[in-house]
């Protein structure tokens, strides 16, 4: 996978026109000086005098002084209310870098400048290359098609790092991470169906300490799993459609002090099943397995940096939602892995049914693990997106609050771009998902759209923690398994828009900032 490889240098000298490497320097500041450069504010003060533009917007300044010929001026706005962040830095540098790559530019070196010295900005430069890579790539389909170099020019990115601080592996592995997620994300619903997803996953890791296992049999994937079978009931008379459920498993050297277990959702299309999308809700659906997509990422970027002293077992469930004959359908009762009876309460509320198994597998390996934490990651529901705009949102469960897992994903997150809220499971998200006859344990769904039911986004962990058995391990239980679900319906592309924006990938940023630095 090519992308815009990292360097970094502490040599201001590089900025200069006499360097042959870089071919444009990108300065990203809160005002409009230099000190990194006296010649880079010269050229700005002068630029300045005709140019009323200058610390207001991304402008490209011509400077023969220069490497490349090329200023490109990143002004970041106001950084001091206190809604400001440190992605004011990112956003200004991933217009800078279209800019740059617009005007020829293939090896760009940063400048970031003004940043303030509390905690919440620390990782202004690292967010300036991710966001920088983040607003460069282009989905899989056009590369394949046009070529790299056609599509995604920029071959390097180098970090001016004074103080030598960067982290160049670490950002190198994250970004690897990034990369994968959003190819995964963003390929359109035949190439990347469950077979093509899972050999995908197989390739990308094949000869890293992560170890694959696809299971393709659709018996053993009944057996085993019986809620994820049954959304994928009607794709199974299509060959090139049929479910894989993929583990991936990395275990570093020395002892474990810590294992995580990721459950993430890959519904690679969803027509909504019988409860069929209707009115162009369709579009975008071959996004809805970005849950699975940014954990597989994780476990690239695993795979790069290779931890110590932490385990981690991944199960992606991959199915396509189809419409059929053999579809399952509302009303029909489902018993899960953990032996809930469950009730269909909509078709299109699958991604929970895809995911509930999975996550009854690794209550019972966690059992014998050290310090487990378990996450679901999925695009869940249009009410995380109605909730929290643009923004992750972890529902967590009692022993996970009293470890403050969600708090601590959080604050990692914040602190590296990837920003998150953090809600609670209440006693009306049970309520919810009440039995209403002796006949079934659980409701799956309402059967209406999430965004018209309050608490839409929280009640499905509920749910996720009954069906598989989670619940028997609460905060007073005598095993207490943390226990955290992850929506990001409305973070795992940009702009919300599930058929047109880039992929993200997130919640793999703060993930990957919590567990493995």
């Amino acid at each position: 996978m090519a992308y815009p490889k990292i360097a970094s240098t502490k040599d201001s000298e590089s900025l200069l026109s006499k360097n042959n490497q870089n071919d444009c320097v990108i300065l990203v500041a809160s005002g409009n000086g230099c000190q990194s450069s006296q010649k880079i504010a010269e050229v700005i003060e002068n630029a300045s005098k005709v140019d009323k533009r200058i610390g207001q917007e991304v402008v490209l300044i011509h400077a023969p002084e220069l490497a490349g010929g090329r200023l490109i001026h990143a002004a970041t706005g106001p950084i001091d209310r206190d809604y400001d962040d440190v992605r004011n830095f990112g956003d200004a540098t991933a217009k800078a870098v279209e800019l740059a790559k617009n005007a020829g530019a293939v090896n760009p070196i940063v400048v970031v400048e003004g940043v303030p010295s509390d905690e919440a900005y620390k990782n202004a430069v690292e967010i300036c290359y991710l966001s920088a890579c983040q607003a460069l790539w282009q989905p899989l389909e056009a590369r394949q098609s046009l070529g790299d170099s056609e599509v995604e020019p920029v071959q390097s990115i180098t970090l001016l790092d004074v103080k030598g601080n960067l982290d160049t592996d670490y950002l190198n592995a994250v970004e690897c991470g990034r990369r994968f997620a959003r190819d995964l994300a963003g390929t359109e619903p035949e190439q990347f169906a469950p077979p093509g997803f899972a050999d995908y996953c197989v390739q990308a890791l094949k000869g890293t300490d992560v170890k694959v296992e696809v299971m393709s049999n659709y018996n053993e994937i009944n057996k085993n799993f019986p809620l994820l079978a049954a959304v994928a009931r009607a794709s199974n008379q299509v060959e090139r459609h049929q479910p894989r459920v993929v583990t991936m498993t990395y275990q570093g050297k020395g002892d474990i002090e810590k294992t995580l277990l990721l459950v993430g959702k890959a519904v690679t299309y969803d027509t909504g099943g019988a409860d069929v999308k209707t009115g162009g809700h369709m579009a975008g659906m071959s996004r809805d397995k970005g849950g699975a997509a940014a954990v597989a990422g994780f476990m690239r970027t695993i795979a790069e940096l290779k931890p110590k002293g932490i385990k981690v077992i991944a199960r992606l469930g991959v199915v396509r939602n189809s419409i059929g004959a053999n579809a399952f359908v509302a009303d029909e009762i489902i018993t899960s892995h953990a032996g809930v009876r469950v009730r269909i309460g909509n078709t299109d509320a699958e991604g929970r049914l895809v995911m509930a198994d999975l996550l009854s597998h690794s209550r019972e390996q966690a059992k014998n693990e050290k310090s487990p934490e378990l996450m679901t990651v999925a695009t869940l529901t249009g009410h995380a997106a109605l909730a929290a705009g643009p923004y992750t949102i972890l529902i967590e469960n009692g022993p996970a609050r009293d470890n403050q897992v969600a708090n601590l994903l959080e604050q990692a997150g914040e602190i590296w771009g990837d920003c998150i809220e953090v809600g609670r499971s209440r006693r009306e998200d049970w309520h919810m998902i009440r039995p209403h006859s002796k006949a079934d344990d659980v409701l799956s769904s309402n059967n209406g759209p999430s965004v018209s039911v309050a608490r839409g986004h929280q009640f499905p962990m509920a749910f996720l923690a009954l069906s598989a058995g989670l619940d028997k391990h609460g905060s007073k239980s005598q095993l207490p398994i943390p226990y955290v679900h992850i929506d990001i319906a409305g973070s795992g592309v940009e702009g919300s828009d599930w058929q047109h924006g880039k992929p993200t990938g997130s919640p793999l940023v703060a993930l990957s900032a919590r567990s493995l630095r």
